[in-house]
């Protein structure tokens, strides 16, 4: 993910090494939206291929290591500390699959867990909370799995040329109020 943003910026950022106030006033420069509210370096990552990639990628592309903050399912990246084992494929300008390697830990997973409750009790609509059947699964001893997201919404929202999944959602509860 990395190397792609860095291809849109007007230049090379090492987000391994900058600091917050540094990231944020470069997303800020750049008009991401809300960048002044992301509370985290990967946040920012994220948002700064949102805003100035995902559209531009209309040849297949698998964008891979997404920041840890934003992925709290995914496997720590073996070799890159702060990232994922996680890739996403995107075409057309728009994601098409998700994936990601399972992260097995539970004493990491229940970390991850417990940031995404306190987002969701602050209002974050896409977090989730502390899932305790899963982490007892996970302390039980659940071997290497992995994911792979792709599916007849997917496929919809490629033929109906729609830029968000929730535009072709089967289940109405999810989609926003309009």
């Amino acid at each position: 993910m990395t190397d792609i943003v860095n291809e849109y910026l007007p230049s090379p950022v090492d987000f391994t090494t900058i600091d917050h106030a540094t990231a944020q006033t470069l997303a800020i420069d750049l008009g991401v939206p809300n960048a002044s509210t992301l509370p985290t370096v990967g946040y920012i990552l994220n948002a700064l291929f949102e805003h100035l990639c995902e559209a531009n990628l209309v040849q297949p592309t698998f964008v891979t290591d997404y920041p840890t903050d934003v992925s709290p399912l995914a496997k720590p990246h073996r070799s890159k500390p702060g990232y994922t084992e996680r890739f996403e494929l995107f075409a057309t300008g728009r994601e098409l699959a998700n994936s990601f390697s399972e992260l097995t830990d539970p004493v990491d997973q229940r970390e991850r867990f417990e940031v995404q409750a306190g987002k969701k009790a602050g209002g974050d609509d896409e977090a989730c909370g502390v899932d305790e059947e899963f982490l007892s699964a996970l302390e039980v001893g659940m071997p290497p799995t992995g994911g792979l997201g792709i599916g007849i919404d997917r496929v919809v929202m490629l033929l109906t040329d729609s830029k968000s999944i929730r535009d072709v959602i089967a289940f109405p509860l999810l989609k926003p109020d309009v």
